[in-house]
């Protein structure tokens, strides 16, 4: 098992492709992707600052979690893990019963992988970045229609975000949710009610940050200091990240609990809901087949 090794930088995907593996050993055979990213925290030790890095081209997500979903990709393409439609991933299952005979070959995986794609291509082609990935590639977890959904987000006016906002939250079952006015909002920009299995009823407050970058956790404690005594639940939601300690903020025991909803499930629940954007059909090529005839 990878041993915890204090860390510098943000370590680049090939040497997160073991931890990967290990933290859904760890997590039970399965997790989701903020699990396993907690789970690879812990096992090398990194700080703060290297978990909060933003990657430089997307903003909504950490270095770390972009190359982190690079890892999850190769495993996944290796045969190793899958993922469902909900986003949980897991040990495929003819290896579930034998994880701990299972040896991770991180330069085996990569050169595997790359060679079922591209069998003509050098394990590392002249045109890769410094983290050996093709400028055009992007991992699985990341495809082009959510690129460019984020895109779509950041360019919204404030005031049509959280309309945005608050029809997802309706279609989430909340109800009597309202926006608040464009101005002079105190923080919150809107509020609703949320009933649960019926019976328990909770008064709801929301705020929108369209946001290329890390929400840090004097944001979520602004937000908190907003709230009313009414209010019995919070929910951020950011076309960003959250940084750890916004995380560990947003959970503080004694206090108002808020839900954090960054720019990866916005886009996901938005494509959940059909909200703006609708699915179409789609085919993989399987390769093998035609060069075999």
């Amino acid at each position: 098992m990878t041993r915890k090794k204090k860390q510098t930088k943000c370590p680049d995907y090939r040497l997160l492709i073991e931890p990967t593996w290990y933290a859904l050993v760890q997590l039970g055979g399965s997790g989701t992707n903020s699990e396993i990213d907690a789970e690879i925290i812990r096992q090398l030790g990194l700080s703060d600052e290297i978990v909060d890095e933003p990657h430089k081209e997307t903003g909504n997500e950490t270095e770390l979690e972009y190359r982190a979903k690079w890892a999850r990709t190769y495993l996944k393409k290796y045969g190793l893990i899958e993922n469902s439609a909900r986003g949980v991933w897991s040990i495929a299952p003819q290896y579930q019963k034998m994880v701990e005979q299972v040896e991770i070959d991180k330069n085996e995986i990569i050169r595997t992988v790359r060679q079922q794609l591209s069998p003509n291509r050098n394990d590392f082609a002249d045109n890769t970045n410094e983290q050996g990935l093709t400028i055009a590639e992007v991992p699985d977890e990341r495809q082009s229609w959510e690129r460019r959904l984020s895109g779509i987000l950041m360019e919204m006016n404030p005031y049509g975000f959280e309309k945005l906002a608050q029809r997802l939250l309706r279609e989430c079952g909340f109800s009597q949710v309202t926006v608040t006015k464009k101005s002079g909002d105190g923080g919150i920009d809107g509020n609703g009610k949320l009933k649960v299995n019926g019976v328990l009823t909770f008064n709801v407050a929301f705020q929108c940050k369209r946001y290329k970058g890390v929400v840090g956790a004097a944001d979520i404690r602004d937000f908190r200091g907003s709230l009313t005594t009414d209010i019995e639940k919070g929910i951020f939601i950011t076309t960003g990240t959250f940084s750890k300690a916004a995380r560990d903020e947003a959970v503080s025991p004694g206090k108002q609990q808020i839900d954090l909803i960054d720019g990866e499930e916005l886009v996901q629940k938005l494509a959940e809901y059909n909200i703006g954007l609708y699915p179409v059909n789609s085919y993989e090529i399987d390769e093998e087949y035609f060069m075999s005839l």
